[in-house]
């Protein structure tokens, strides 16, 4: 039985992941290149799913003949849809941790919130299309910066009034959190042994710092240098999630320190809002529709 213990649990802790294959999304940089180095080296297969593929090929050759690369652009749902169509299954884990944070004004290739079109609506694209060939789980990154989210059902893309990028980063990382906890949730109900968890690193110094292109760039850098941890040490609430192997289903991760801004990873609460089970399932609906993809095997 799932035990959470206080001490602290670092890579040399991560089960043995040979025979097993994970994707990991934003696999080039930050978090995701972290997470994606310590499971290749505990034996895992890993599918490093980028952007920009010159740079995962740099990766790729750092991790050797375990990591292979695959385009995918989670701000164009045309993308979304060739990577789910040319990934050969089964997957073990997939892990949703691209993002970007707090940046100006921008539409994806679909018309979307730059941020929730890419840190949401594209993961959660991404989830239904791959679903068949998952095996065992979906890890989803969240933030700290759920707190101040609201879901904007009427609106969330900001077609109407101002746009403010602290907002709409909050909007889709709550989305992000409400996501896992629902796809968990549709899992139990439907009798599926599939496991949905979320993770969120705290503040680590990685490369979303900088990109709001204002003032802000040089107080948040400093701010998250100052109080934070490594990209690596970040990366694992999501290798906890990803794989301790008889964590339960609908589990956040996050650090074990003062606020969850560092620490050792372990299960973490989160706000009302994340929990409120009406918004979520019409968030659901939402998403479907935006996306036209849809979780057939699954109950409302």
């Amino acid at each position: 039985m799932f035990s959470s213990s206080r001490t602290a649990w670092t890579v040399a802790d991560i089960a043995p992941q040979q025979g097993r294959t994970v994707v990991v999304t934003g696999a080039n940089s930050g978090l995701g290149l972290a997470t994606a180095r310590a499971l290749v080296h505990a034996g895992a297969r890993v599918v490093l799913a980028v952007r920009n593929v010159e740079k995962g090929e740099a990766v790729a050759a750092e991790l050797g003949g375990a990591a292979s690369v695959r385009r995918l652009d989670l701000a164009d749902l045309t993308s979304v849809r060739e990577f789910a169509a040319g990934v050969e299954g089964p997957i073990d884990v997939l892990v949703n941790n691209a993002g970007l944070m707090a940046i100006p004004q921008q539409r994806t290739a679909d018309g979307f919130e730059m941020q929730l079109g890419t840190n949401y609506l594209g993961h959660f694209a991404l989830t239904g299309l791959l679903l068949d060939r998952i095996t065992d789980r979906v890890v989803t990154l969240s933030s700290l910066a759920h707190t101040f989210g609201r879901i904007r059902l009427d609106d969330p893309n900001f077609d109407n009034g101002r746009y403010e990028r602290w907002t709409a980063y909050g909007q889709s990382k709550l989305a992000c959190l409400m996501f896992a906890y629902e796809l968990e949730y549709r899992f139990t109900a439907a009798g599926s042994p599939l496991r949905s968890m979320a993770a969120h690193p705290g503040f680590a110094t990685t490369n979303l710092q900088g990109r709001t292109e204002t003032f802000q760039d040089g107080p948040v850098a400093l701010l998250t240098r100052v109080l934070g941890q490594s990209g690596e040490a970040g990366a694992l609430p999501s290798l906890y999630a990803a794989t301790v192997p008889d964590l339960p289903g609908g589990m956040y991760i996050g650090p074990d320190g003062p606020g969850e801004v560092r620490g050792s990873p372990r299960p973490v609460g989160s706000n009302a809002a994340s929990h409120d089970r009406d918004v979520r399932r019409r968030l659901w609906d939402l998403s479907e529709e935006l996306t036209k993809v849809g979780f057939p095997v699954l109950p409302s």
